[in-house]
């Protein structure tokens, strides 16, 4: 359904965030972002581990976790880069 509105946009009566409230959630953001490069360290060597022992064959379980968290990456890029208004979990839902 089409009513003019853009998703990421603020609807008529909402206010935006102020720009100060909107640079502490970035700076929180970035924090969580470079938390999430770690993770992401650690689950690549753990999965390549699993490959090696498992006759080349990924755990499931963390494939999907890699999805989730490539989801949550591009969600914190787009506030980070105000493309969006939305901030990623665990503000809103992962989708």
């Amino acid at each position: 359904m089409d009513d003019g509105f853009e998703m990421n946009e603020p609807r008529e009566g909402q206010v935006k965030e102020s720009l100060l409230m909107r640079l502490i959630w970035m700076i929180v953001i970035a924090v969580m972002l470079s938390f999430a490069q770690t993770v992401l360290s650690f689950v690549t060597v753990v999965q390549f581990i699993i490959m090696l022992l498992n006759n080349r064959e990924p755990n499931e379980r963390i494939a999907d976790f890699g999805t989730d968290l490539g989801i949550w990456v591009a969600k914190a890029a787009r506030y980070q880069t105000a493309a969006s208004e939305v901030k990623p979990w665990p503000w809103t839902e992962l989708d």
